[in-house]
């Protein structure tokens, strides 16, 4: 049995303020978590800096997350995360103990924190990080829920791009259960990450 969706993207974040909802922000975690991680890599972070980063916006997030909630011109919750982020990974990339050995001393540093980010394109690739995220926690949700032919019908045609005749051969079932197999499984696919859509 496939598991119910999770709850919306709305809703969830509206649990945020409450610091003992676990569960909220364990899920919130699990989706933005490695996002966040990534990013800071990106930056140039070290992974246990990038892993100290995750904390510090999270942390951040929690302190905040009522105050932004009540503002009328909130804009989107993965906007949000993103900037404070972002700020957050050039906070830790200008602390003395996180900067490269370089030329220019302080003045230069001072100069490279005024550069403006490209911030169009940073949200563009945190906007597709976040895609695949969602991606592999649906992946993840349905493939312990469904059978194994069922997935690999998925998988196979349309992940590896292999004919519905040479997957049905080699999963040794009728090119018609794999027909029922990848529908099924595309459509908790769009179920689920649908779930996951966010409002203005």
């Amino acid at each position: 049995m496939i598991p119910s969706p999770p709850e919306t993207r709305a809703s969830l974040i509206l649990r945020l303020p409450d610091a003992a909802d676990v569960a909220a922000w364990d899920e919130v975690l699990s989706i933005y978590g490695p996002l966040v991680y990534r990013m800071g890599l990106r930056q140039g972070l070290q992974a246990a800096d990038a892993d100290d980063l995750v904390q510090e916006v999270f942390t951040a997030v929690a302190r905040s997350v009522s105050q932004w909630l009540d503002r009328s011109d909130r804009g989107k919750f993965r906007a949000w995360l993103l900037r404070i982020a972002r700020n957050t990974s050039v906070n830790f990339l200008t602390r003395r103990r996180h900067r490269p050995i370089g030329n220019g001393g302080d003045e230069a540093s001072d100069w490279m924190v005024d550069i403006p980010a490209p911030d169009c394109e940073l949200s563009g690739e945190f906007d597709l990080e976040y895609r695949r995220e969602v991606f592999r926690w649906a992946a993840d949700q349905i493939q312990e829920a469904v059978t194994d032919n069922t997935w690999q019908a998925f998988w196979l045609t349309h992940v590896d791009g292999r004919s519905i005749a040479e997957v049905a051969k080699h999963l040794g079932i009728s090119t018609g259960n794999v027909y029922i197999g990848r529908s099924r499984v595309m459509s908790r696919f769009k179920e689920l990450t649908k779930q996951f859509e966010e409002v203005e």
